[in-house]
């Protein structure tokens, strides 16, 4: 969540709200229903908001996982910043995924395709300075595959490519990618892992290997809600006060720096 807040509550009993960078981290699993509302709590301003949701898929194997909710606080999340000869910056932030320059990632939930160590899932944001040079690394694999989405900015050269419109660019993983930008500031989101490999069928919010497990999800959830929704509202919200906090199905809560 890089502007703005998000007020979310769930069939597990979490709630939270967050955003100034945080990141939530859902695995849906076995099932779980989620609300995810937007506060307005400037009443006489706009009140902007910008978002990425980010949809990892499971292997089969963890297909029926516990659902499992954590959150990446933005001054927990690994950020590396650095200086091309001009001095010209590009901060890298490290959702998942490691980059030699940055701290030690934060864990990925433990039934996702991220925590496998060969599965080389990268999550990160890129910020260029203008005019600023760097350099991507490979990936750990060839077999990886790699999108870069340039989502704000005027141009840049993608290894000796020119770049004049946002949209997504598909790298080789085993290549490095030396980035130019332009005479603006440059914004990027790396998506990067390797295949799970195994067939895919999706409906509706529901992923899974079959139209067989599909028409079960659906079954699960009309018997069972996923355990049903404890909110009295269909979609709440956490009152005004601005301040982030994520109370854990546990009854644990937790804020920004602790």
């Amino acid at each position: 969540m890089r502007k703005g807040l998000i007020d979310h509550s769930d069939s597990l009993g979490a709630r939270a709200r967050f955003g100034q960078g945080d990141v939530q981290w859902l695995t849906a699993g076995q099932g779980v229903v989620h609300s995810e509302m937007f506060p307005l709590l400037n009443t006489s301003a706009p009140n902007p908001l910008e978002l990425f949701q980010i949809w990892l898929n499971l292997p089969a194997v963890n297909k029926m996982a516990a659902p499992y909710f954590t959150m990446f606080w933005a001054d927990r999340i690994p950020h590396a910043t650095v200086a091309d000869t001009q001095g010209r910056e590009t901060e890298v932030t490290v959702i998942a995924g490691r980059l030699q320059s940055a701290d030690t990632p934060l864990a990925a939930p433990p039934a996702s395709w991220a925590a496998q160590a060969d599965a080389d899932v990268a999550i990160w944001t890129l910020r260029m300075a203008p005019g600023a040079r760097w350099t991507l690394p490979p990936a750990a694999s060839a077999a990886t595959r790699r999108q870069l989405y340039f989502f704000k900015g005027g141009s840049v050269d993608v290894a000796g490519h020119p770049v004049r419109q946002h949209g997504a660019i598909e790298l080789r993983g085993d290549a490095t990618v030396e980035l130019v930008n332009g005479d603006s500031e440059s914004e990027f989101l790396l998506l990067q892992g390797r295949p799970i490999g195994e067939p895919v069928a999706q409906h509706g919010p529901f992923v899974m290997n079959t139209r067989a497990e599909i028409m079960q999800a659906f079954e699960d959830y009309q018997r069972t809600q996923f355990g049903g929704w404890p909110w009295p509202d269909n979609a709440p919200v956490h009152g005004h006060d601005p301040a982030r906090f994520a109370r854990h199905p546990d009854g644990r809560e937790e804020h920004p720096g602790n």
